[in-house]
């Protein structure tokens, strides 16, 4: 996803004089090319991410479209305040391009992990963000989001499904049990656990790679009583917007994700994958649990 980012990035460049990339380092040796052609437009702020954010808000009070790219602790967490006073309050937007999802640098430690990105981004007004499952789903995505003018996250994963889905960002059904089955909502890359872990169980599944803004039409056709979220940053992050969305019927809710407790731990993605049960395994015993417990008398 990286790389087809960053070749789109300078595909649009070169297209529109309108974009600009702001970089901290991250990625700066990949755009040397385009930063040859376009010095005034392609700018490396060094290890400074606050520095970045500010940097895109300036660009975008004169009118450019700044994108600002790094790993997504270093763009989300360390720059929020940035986030939002140099963009929010200023009343201006940039595209906010990450790398490293949850832990795909495990390997550099708790540093490096960033589950908590999308749930900081959702305290604040107006933010869509996509969640890519698949290489193929960035060059639309970013293009899109680039053309448009509100605030955008763009949340890079080195973990993909087999293919990639529709671009619309409309939930779409992926396997349909029929009317009244349980409803599982993946979102970008933990589709294709969802699908090997529900394999079998009479479980309706969609996928979306936009979870903001939710498609919650879509989610109050599909839903019955029982969802099921799985998210693959902090568990809960979409909760309170499912809940919000089916407040006038009863249902249940089991929300899977990133867990919150310290692991102290570095290993690989796939590591905390299962240390999180984000694996296909994992995924099973969590919703196999959740559809055999009966609900509690009214």
């Amino acid at each position: 996803m990286r790389e087809t980012f960053i070749d789109t990035m300078t595909e649009l460049l070169a297209e529109d004089p309108r974009t600009a990339v702001v970089l901290a380092d991250i990625s700066a040796a990949s755009f040397a090319p385009a930063a040859r052609r376009h010095p005034d437009r392609v700018l490396n702020v060094g290890i400074r991410e606050q520095l970045l954010v500010g940097v895109a808000g300036g660009l975008a009070l004169t009118g450019l479209r700044p994108v600002a790219h790094s790993y997504a602790p270093f763009l989300v967490e360390r720059a929020y305040e940035q986030i939002k006073l140099d963009l929010g309050h200023q009343g201006v937007s940039a595209v906010l391009v990450s790398v490293g999802a949850s832990y795909d640098r495990a390997a550099a430690g708790r540093t490096h992990l960033g589950p908590a990105d999308v749930a900081l981004l959702d305290t604040l007004p107006g933010w869509t963000v996509h969640v890519p499952g698949h290489r193929d789903e960035v060059p639309a995505l970013l293009r899109s989001t680039v053309a448009a003018d509100g605030p955008a996250y763009l949340r890079l994963s080195t973990q993909h499904n087999d293919r990639a889905r529709g671009n619309d960002g409309a939930l779409q059904v992926v396997r349909d049990a029929g009317p009244g089955a349980p409803l599982l909502v993946a979102v970008g890359p933990l589709l294709d656990p969802a699908l090997a872990a529900v394999a079998g169980l009479p479980v309706t599944v969609a996928y979306t790679h936009r979870p903001r803004p939710f498609d919650t039409a879509a989610l109050r056709a599909l839903a019955g009583t029982e969802v099921i979220l799985v998210e693959p940053y902090l568990a809960g992050t979409s909760a309170r917007v499912v809940g919000a969305a089916l407040a006038d019927r009863p249902h249940r809710l089991l929300a899977l994700g990133v867990g919150r407790e310290e692991l102290r731990r570095y290993g690989s993605a796939e590591d905390h994958s299962r240390w999180h049960g984000l694996d296909a395994a994992g995924l099973r015993r969590s919703v196999a649990a959740f559809l055999a417990a009966v609900p509690a008398p009214a």
